[in-house]
């Protein structure tokens, strides 16, 4: 089992039929003892996922909203992931995923930055990467990127 937020243990005594006084005093004396700590909780969850998983600052946010993180602790905890890590991180992932896709440059664009996005990349973000990874991987695909420009296709 992985460590859960206040918010994931109030919504799972709750589906038990525990009063919400019981709910409330359990979790307060979890928080004294230290058995729940949301900002250790998004911490970690932000250091794993984003590592693990390749997960961008927006896709984790969104991650810890769901699970009922509060926007400041996690906010604090999304700091742990600037925007050089960010983007090293999207190389990475399009690097890897280069190895195995085929296609036209133009294809091989759209998959590639369409994985990013769903990895919560913005689109600036995502077509740098795939840009500076096409344009090392083969003479017709650096010809290809070449007519791109991140900053025009990120404003559309």
């Amino acid at each position: 089992m992985r460590p859960r937020t206040r918010s994931e243990l109030a919504k799972v005594l709750a589906k038990r039929e525990i009063s919400d006084e019981v709910i409330a005093e359990v979790l307060d004396r979890y928080d004294e003892v230290g058995m729940i700590d949301d900002a250790a909780f998004a911490r970690a969850w932000v250091s794993t996922r984003h590592q693990g998983r390749g997960l961008a600052r927006r896709a984790l946010a969104n991650e810890l909203r769901q699970r009922g993180v509060d926007a400041e602790v996690a906010g604090v905890a999304l700091e742990s992931v600037d925007d050089e890590a960010e983007a090293a991180t999207a190389r990475a992932l399009v690097d890897r995923k280069l190895r195995t896709v085929r296609g036209e440059p133009d294809a091989v664009f759209r998959k590639l930055v369409g994985m990013l996005a769903r990895k919560g990349y913005s689109a600036g973000v995502a077509i740098r990467a795939v840009k500076d990874a096409l344009a090392a991987r083969d003479a017709e695909a650096a010809e290809f990127v070449e007519q791109i420009d991140p900053d025009a296709m990120a404003d559309e």
